[in-house]
């Protein structure tokens, strides 16, 4: 199978990578798009250990799905998390804190960078008909934006701070800013900020960011010098929300924390259901796509959308038979 093999380092095309075979209860996927992101950046960088087949933003056709026959043909979305279905956590309902799970494209189980990829059918969601495969890849990220609300109250009004610029900072800032609450974006790159002004929503530099103000501070940098960036900008009392993953440790002043009394909300996956909603609704995401590259060329789309200033690069991932 074609495919993308992330291994020391480094990510390579292959055209010899092993087939998924769909396990019961799940479907057999063929991948029409993907998206790479912050965290497939992180596994390069030796985040979470991983090797095998990255990617866990993507866009696919159901072909097989034994026991569940009407979604075969159906196009769709995935979550990520592949729970046991047993544990105490699964019971209780929080199936993305599985003790035995494993997440498509970085821990345990094969990622979408290939032409097919595995998922249980309980993790699957249609795509609305008119909802272009392009704006559907980036329901992962979208949900991961919204699980913020989901954990936190935003309302109108409150001072809310987003640290980072980039991908997912881009998609929380449009997400918040439904809330009616006083949104400020914080960032190293000024054309993505402007990309921010142009929707109205209020921006700066670092340097420019008050002191100990913010009732929420969402930290994205996926730099541990963010973190840092947050502490200084949420109030006594407030809440710092880290959305980042680092290859390496990050280092905090937990006594501050204790004094000012802060709360520390780690985020992770989010609401697929409310993502294609929201896109479905008219959620702009169509100026943050950088770059598009067909699979064979993975390696060059890794190194683009790795390099500054870069915002979403997508892979296109033809049918058997069409180009390799």
């Amino acid at each position: 199978m074609r495919a993308l093999w992330l291994q020391d380092g480094g990510v390579r095309y292959t055209t010899e990578a092993p087939s998924p075979e769909a396990a019961p209860g799940e479907a057999l996927l063929r991948v029409r798009l993907g998206g790479i992101c912050a965290t497939d950046l992180a596994l390069v960088a030796g985040y979470a250990g991983f090797t095998g087949i990255p990617g866990h933003e993507f866009v696919a056709d159901v072909v097989e799905a034994p026991g569940a026959e009407g979604w075969v043909g159906r196009r769709v979305v995935a979550e990520i998390n592949v729970a046991c279905g047993r544990c105490a956590e699964c019971a209780a309902g929080r199936r993305p804190h599985c003790a035995e799970r494993a997440v498509l494209g970085i821990r345990g189980r094969p990622g979408a960078f290939g032409e097919k990829v595995c998922a249980p059918v309980v993790n699957l969601h249609a795509v609305p008909a008119d909802l272009p495969d392009e704006v559907a890849v980036f329901a992962e990220p979208v949900a991961a934006a919204l699980e913020v609300q989901e954990q936190v109250h935003v309302g109108a009004g409150e001072r809310v701070v987003v640290v980072g610029d980039g991908k997912l900072g881009q998609l929380l800032a449009r997400t918040l800013a439904r809330t009616g609450c006083a949104l400020t974006v914080v960032g190293r790159h000024r054309d993505k900020l402007d990309r921010l002004a142009r929707r109205g929503i209020a921006v700066c530099a670092a340097g420019e960011l008050p002191a100990r103000a913010a009732d929420v501070v969402v930290e994205c940098t996926g730099n541990p010098e963010g973190l840092e960036r947050a502490r200084r900008a949420v109030r006594p009392g407030g809440t710092i929300v880290l959305k980042s993953t680092y290859p390496g440790a990050a280092t905090l002043d937990l006594s501050s924390i204790v004094v000012d009394e802060v709360t520390l909300v780690g985020s992770r996956c989010g609401p697929f259901g409310k993502a294609l909603a929201l896109l479905a609704d008219g959620l702009d995401v169509s100026d943050l796509v950088s770059a598009v590259y067909p699979l064979p060329e993975g390696e060059a789309a890794f190194a683009a959308a790795g390099r500054p200033g870069m915002l979403k690069v997508l892979l296109t991932i033809p049918p058997e038979g069409g180009p390799a």
